[in-house]
C-alpha cells in the first residue's frame, strides 16, 4: 500500500502515438522524417510522463478517421501536406471535428531519407509540443497536488501550475461513471407553461453526450417550474449577484437519482442580464463550480417554447457541461475528450494510491485498531485494479479499473467500524468500560481475598499441629 501511496509501485506514464501521414512522400522518407522529429522530442525539456511517439500511419488509419476519436492506439494524426511553388511559410491548422493537424510545408523544406537534421522535423516537434502543452501542465498540476512524490517537475512548478490551472480544475465535478443531468424551466409567471425541450437536447446536446458516452453515462430529466421567484430582483445582475440568485428555498431543485451526482442546467425567463464588469458587453449566462450552469433567457410571446429558441441555452450549457467534467479548452473535440480520458485515469490513480497510502499510515499510527474483514477485501481489490490499470494507462479500460480501485479504496478508508474506533481512543474506552468492571471486579476481589484468609488460617492450624 505504501509502494503504491509513494509512486514505486506504479509511475504515471503513457505514450501519446501521432500518425505520420504525408500523401507527398515515400514511405522511407515519412520513416526518416519521424525519425528525427522524434529525436528533436526527446531532447526538449519535457514532462517526462507525457511521451510522444511518432509513427508512420498505417493504411487502416488513413482509411477510417471516423473512429478516431473512440481509438486508443492514436491521439493525433499529423498531416503533411506539400505545398505550391509559391508557399514560402510552414504552416499549421488543427480541424475542429477530427484529431488531424495539417501541416502545410513548402517544396524547399521536403525532407529526403539522408537527412539527419531538418527544419521540418523541429518545427514539428515545437508545434506538436505546443499542441499537448495543456495536457502537460494538468498531468503536472495533478502530480504536484498528489501526495505522490515527484521529481520530474521542474522547481517552480507547484507556483505556476496551481496559479493557471487550480481554478479550473477545482470548479470540475467529481469523476463518476455516470451523471444526472437536470434541465429546469423556471418562470416568473404563468407564462411559458411548456417547451420542447426533448427535440432541443437531441439536437444541440446529444452529439456531445453521444462522444462523451465512452467516458461517462448520462441519464436526463426535465422539469417546468412557474412562479418561482430568484433570490435577485435587480434587472442588471452584477458578479456578486449570481451567487445569491438561485432561490434553492423555493425552486424544488431534483436531488441525485440512483446515486449518481446531478448536474443542474437552469433556464430562467425574465428580463434580466448580467454585467461582470462596467462598461462591458452583457451575458446571459453563468457557470457555477461543481453545481451546474444558469441561463437567462427573454420570455417569448406564446405560451410554448419552441427547440428552435432554446438553441443557444442548450448549445451554452453543452460547452458548460464540457467544463464541468474537466475537458480540456484547447485543441479539436475529439482530442479534448482522448485528453480528458488520460487525465482522469491518472487522477483515478492518484486518488486511489492516495486512501490507500492513508488508510496504511492509520493502521500504523494506531495499532490497536480493528481491521475488518471488509477492509482487506476492498484493499485487495483496489491494488488489483491498480495493477490493471498501470500498464495501459490513459486508455478507457484503464479508466474503468482505475475508476475501481478508487471506488474500493474509499470504501475501504471510511468503513463504518473503523471511522468509529477513531473517535474512541484508550482512555474513552477507560472511561465506559470502567463502571461496569466495579459492580463484577468487587465480588472477585473479596471472594479472592477470602479464599486467602480462608489459606492462611489453614495453614496456621497446620503450624501449631506439627
Amino acid at each position: 500500500m505504501m509502494s503504491w501511496a509513494d509512486g514505486k509501485a506504479c509511475s504515471p506514464v503513457f505514450p501519446i502515438r501521432v500518425a505520420v501521414e504525408a500523401p507527398g512522400l515515400s514511405e522511407q522518407e515519412v520513416q526518416s522524417l519521424a525519425s528525427v522529429a522524434q529525436y528533436a522530442l526527446d531532447t526538449m525539456p519535457d514532462f517526462p510522463g507525457h511521451r510522444l511517439r511518432l509513427e508512420p500511419a498505417s493504411a487502416r488509419t488513413s482509411e477510417d478517421l471516423t473512429t478516431l476519436n473512440r481509438d486508443d492506439t492514436n491521439a493525433l494524426i499529423l498531416r503533411l501536406i506539400p505545398g505550391s511553388a509559391m508557399t514560402s511559410n510552414l504552416a499549421t491548422s488543427l480541424y475542429a471535428h477530427l484529431p488531424i493537424l495539417e501541416l502545410t510545408y513548402p517544396p524547399s523544406s521536403k525532407p529526403t531519407p539522408e537527412t539527419q537534421s531538418s527544419g521540418l522535423a523541429t518545427y514539428i516537434a515545437a508545434q506538436l509540443r505546443e499542441t499537448f502543452a495543456e495536457e502537460q501542465a494538468i498531468m503536472s498540476y495533478l502530480l504536484a497536488t498528489s501526495t505522490i512524490s515527484s521529481d520530474r517537475q521542474p522547481q517552480d512548478a507547484r507556483q505556476t501550475i496551481d496559479e493557471s490551472l487550480s481554478k479550473r480544475m477545482t470548479r470540475s465535478m467529481k469523476y463518476s461513471g455516470t451523471y444526472h443531468l437536470t434541465f429546469s424551466l423556471f418562470a416568473s409567471g404563468s407564462v411559458p407553461s411548456s417547451w420542447d425541450i426533448d427535440s432541443a437536447i437531441d439536437q444541440y446536446m446529444r452529439p456531445v453526450l453521444d462522444m462523451l458516452s465512452p467516458i461517462h453515462n448520462f441519464t436526463i430529466d426535465t422539469q417546468v417550474q412557474l412562479y418561482a421567484v430568484p433570490g435577485v430582483q435587480s434587472q442588471v445582475l452584477t458578479k456578486e449577484d449570481l451567487s445569491s440568485f438561485i432561490n434553492a428555498a423555493e425552486w424544488p431543485l431534483s436531488p441525485s437519482i440512483g446515486g449518481a451526482p446531478t448536474i443542474n442546467f437552469i433556464i430562467f425567463m425574465g428580463n434580466q442580464t448580467i454585467e461582470l464588469n462596467p462598461g462591458e458587453e452583457m451575458s446571459q449566462s453563468w457557470l457555477v463550480p461543481q453545481w451546474g450552469s444558469v441561463y437567462l433567457l427573454s420570455p417569448p410571446a406564446a405560451t410554448h417554447v419552441p427547440s428552435e429558441f432554446l438553441k443557444q441555452p442548450i448549445l451554452t450549457f453543452a460547452s458548460h457541461l464540457l467544463s464541468l467534467l474537466g475537458t480540456p479548452q484547447s485543441g479539436s473535440l475529439p482530442m479534448r475528450l482522448s485528453t480528458l480520458t488520460r487525465v482522469r485515469s491518472v487522477d483515478m490513480l492518484l486518488r486511489a494510491s492516495s486512501s490507500l497510502g492513508s488508510l496504511a499510515r492509520l493502521s500504523l499510527a494506531l495499532p490497536s485498531i480493528s481491521i475488518p474483514s471488509s477492509v482487506a477485501d476492498g484493499v485487495a481489490k483496489s491494488i488489483h485494479h491498480l495493477e490493471l490499470a498501470c500498464p495501459k494507462l490513459g486508455s478507457t479500460e484503464s479508466l474503468e479499473h482505475a475508476r475501481i480501485a478508487e471506488t474500493e479504496a474509499e470504501r475501504a478508508f471510511f468503513e463504518k467500524s473503523m471511522v468509529g474506533q477513531l473517535y474512541f481512543p484508550d482512555e474513552h474506552k477507560v472511561a465506559v468500560y470502567l463502571p461496569l468492571l466495579g459492580p463484577v471486579g468487587v465480588p472477585l476481589v473479596m471472594g479472592l481475598f477470602t479464599e486467602f484468609q480462608t489459606w492462611k488460617t489453614q495453614r496456621s492450624l497446620k503450624t501449631k499441629v506439627s
